[in-house]
């Protein structure tokens, strides 16, 4: 293979005009950050309605929350985003896609709900999965004790239920942050696409790409250590692996 290697080219000035190379990988972590805490505030606030309508005794919304986690689950994100930016500003009335359209960092909002309602879907799973795991008794408790359904939920059973399942949801807030790169395809300019600028502007592919790859690597190897000490802080004694 007949390349010249230059890890030096991220110090050199980008033809954007705006910093180096380096410059461009920082703006495009600016955005994945970005995308990923409000998509997976999104997704824990979805999530988690959609998770306790499934435990619920009625027939009626737990049919509906499963067809929301089906909906959501089995669509690929990647034709999710593309229903979400290229389609739903084509069936709503003119005057609000033509507004959705001329949106300032519209594929920034379009991923935030695209990823959002994908991984809300799977936040759900998990939610619901740690209330179902708790004794009969604890609901049945909070409901000896005058709780309305939603105090039981609000005070006894969600607050045990999101200890339980903190380890799965880290693997989810990391699953949302590597899936902001699939919003490339839908023009925001987060962290991959910045990859492939520098790539296109300088032809050093193997070099943007490694950055890329050392930088989202220590990117979810700090918020796994976060979520580490906040699993060991809220640990739940006789619950997960003890000490």
């Amino acid at each position: 293979m007949n390349y010249t290697w230059n890890w030096g080219i991220f110090w050199e000035a980008s033809p954007e005009g705006t910093g180096t190379y380096f410059d461009m990988l920082l703006v495009g972590l600016k955005w994945t950050i970005a995308t990923a805490a409000c998509a997976w505030i999104w997704a824990l606030v979805f999530g988690a309605m959609i998770g306790v309508i499934r435990t619920l005794p009625s027939r009626g919304l737990v049919a509906v929350g499963n067809a929301y986690v089906e909906l959501f689950r089995n669509i690929p994100l990647l034709v999710q985003l593309f229903l979400w930016f290229f389609v739903l500003p084509e069936v709503v009335p003119e005057s609000v896609g033509l507004w959705l359209k001329q949106l300032p960092n519209a594929s920034f909002y379009t991923a935030v709900v695209g990823i959002g309602f994908f991984m809300s879907a799977r936040v759900a799973e998990q939610v619901r999965a740690g209330v179902l795991a708790l004794p009969r008794g604890q609901r049945l408790a909070g409901l000896a004790m005058g709780f309305t359904t939603a105090q039981t939920y609000r005070y006894v059973l969600l607050p045990m239920a999101f200890r339980i399942i903190l380890p799965p949801l880290t693997s989810e807030l990391l699953n949302t942050i590597k899936n902001t790169s699939v919003a490339l395809t839908i023009g925001l300019i987060e962290l991959t696409a910045r990859a492939r600028a520098i790539q296109e502007f300088s032809f050093q592919v193997f070099e943007a790409f490694t950055a890329a790859t050392v930088i989202y690597l220590i990117l979810n190897l700090l918020v796994t250590m976060a979520m580490r000490a906040l699993e060991r802080w809220v640990r739940i004694p006789g619950y997960g692996q003890g000490k």
